[in-house]
């Protein structure tokens, strides 16, 4: 046991806890779930993660970064804000949609996670909104966007298209005429920031 100590990291703890809640739930999920998933002692777990809490922060904190990291490789993009902001927007949604339809366990799981959730949902969508914000300021920079403030612009533009990426509205992600009405929406916002 105290080889798979010395090797155990973070990052295969919160691996762990996902296949544990995957199977489980976040009701039934325990920290000795987690380390019986490891093979290792639930102290070894308390070393990385002081409480059951935190794991489940981090285990959220996590699932919302791979989204943020795949969006902000769109955002830094050099090419066209316009384009870059449509495809910004797609990936998001897609994202959101990718998670929900192909993995639903988890993502109901997630979705109980994360109304529990401390900081990491905030975080997530102020890291969502500066990505949006950097777009804009660019956009206005290049001539192709008009906004007084391109964080005020980026955080309408977040809560305009919530209906795409909001969880809350995961039921509608699949229904027939979706990508019609993000499109339109997506259309409107751009008409709206243009000069």
């Amino acid at each position: 046991m105290a080889a798979t100590t010395e090797t155990l990291t973070a990052e295969r703890i919160l691996e762990a806890t996902e296949e544990v809640l995957r199977r489980h739930g976040p009701a039934k999920a325990t920290v000795v779930d987690v380390a019986r998933a490891l093979g290792v002692s639930h102290g070894s777990v308390y070393r990385h993660f002081r409480t059951k809490a935190a794991l489940r922060e981090a285990v959220t904190k996590r699932w919302l970064d791979r989204t943020s990291e795949r969006l902000a490789v769109i955002a830094a993009e050099d090419r066209d804000a316009g384009a870059r902001l449509r495809d910004w927007l797609a990936a998001l949604f897609e994202a959101k949609r990718h998670k929900a339809g192909d993995d639903p366990e988890l993502f109901a799981t997630y979705m109980v996670l994360v109304e529990e959730s401390g900081p990491a949902v905030g975080e997530h969508i102020e890291d969502l909104t500066a990505q949006l914000a950097a777009v804009i300021r660019a956009g206005v920079a290049d001539g192709t966007f008009t906004a007084p403030d391109p964080l005020t612009a980026a955080r309408a533009v977040f809560h305009a298209t919530g209906r795409f990426h909001d969880p809350c509205h995961a039921r509608e992600w699949t229904s027939p005429g979706i990508e019609d009405e993000f499109t339109a929406v997506v259309d409107l916002l751009l008409r709206g920031l243009r000069p």
